[in-house]
């Protein structure tokens, strides 16, 4: 399955915009109920004004708030940038931690937000369960769980860790564009035939 979805999506990576570890944690936090794409549409103008983690520690949230206003919750996820910010300044000496313990101790940011920044700013392997990943992974039989965690480690199983990063990537894109909750494409899907819930 992994080598049919490596063909199918030669080119999965992390679909936000970044270009360092800091910019990468803020995107994630962004994503969070938004998508990629809405969240690539404000980040430009984020990054520029805020380029490090004390300039969002010392941030004025109104302004903060105006530039995140397209993407909804902005109240929150202001808030948890400013926070984010605070805590790098006072806990990490301004740069972006690198274990899921450390990362997950920030204002805003899962399991899930924590494997992405390891995962394609650190290049730490990781398993990425988002609701394409646990669809798809469920209707491959390939776990029964429900909770990412659990989903997780059933998958760890599966795919040599190496691998465990651009797997998410390749396995989100697929869900993005092909197996979509409602009414997948399973005539266009390369693991059609592996796949119970399209033979079912």
């Amino acid at each position: 399955m992994n080598e049919r979805l490596a063909r199918e999506h030669p080119d999965a990576q992390c679909e936000l915009d970044f270009d360092s570890p800091l910019q990468l944690l803020v995107a994630t936090v962004l994503s969070a109920q938004c998508t990629d794409a809405r969240v690539n549409s404000v980040t430009p103008e984020l990054f520029h004004t805020y380029p490090t983690a004390a300039d969002y520690a010392a941030s004025r949230r109104e302004d903060l708030e105006a530039i995140l206003r397209p993407l909804g919750f902005q109240r929150a996820k202001a808030g948890y940038l400013m926070g984010i910010g605070e805590r790098l300044v006072s806990e990490f000496d301004g740069e972006v931690p690198q274990t899921v313990q450390e990362l997950t101790s920030l204002p805003g940011v899962g399991r899930k937000s924590a494997l992405v920044v390891l995962g394609d700013a650190f290049g730490v392997p990781g398993l990425t369960v988002d609701t394409h990943f646990s669809r798809l992974m469920q209707r491959l039989e390939l776990t029964r769980e429900k909770t990412p965690v659990k989903i997780e480690r059933d998958i760890a199983k599966l795919i040599v860790k190496p691998e465990w990063t651009v797997f998410s990537h390749r396995v989100i894109f697929h869900g993005r564009r092909i197996c979509h909750a409602r009414n997948p494409e399973c005539r266009n899907c390369v693991v059609r035939d592996l796949c119970p819930a399209a033979l079912g």
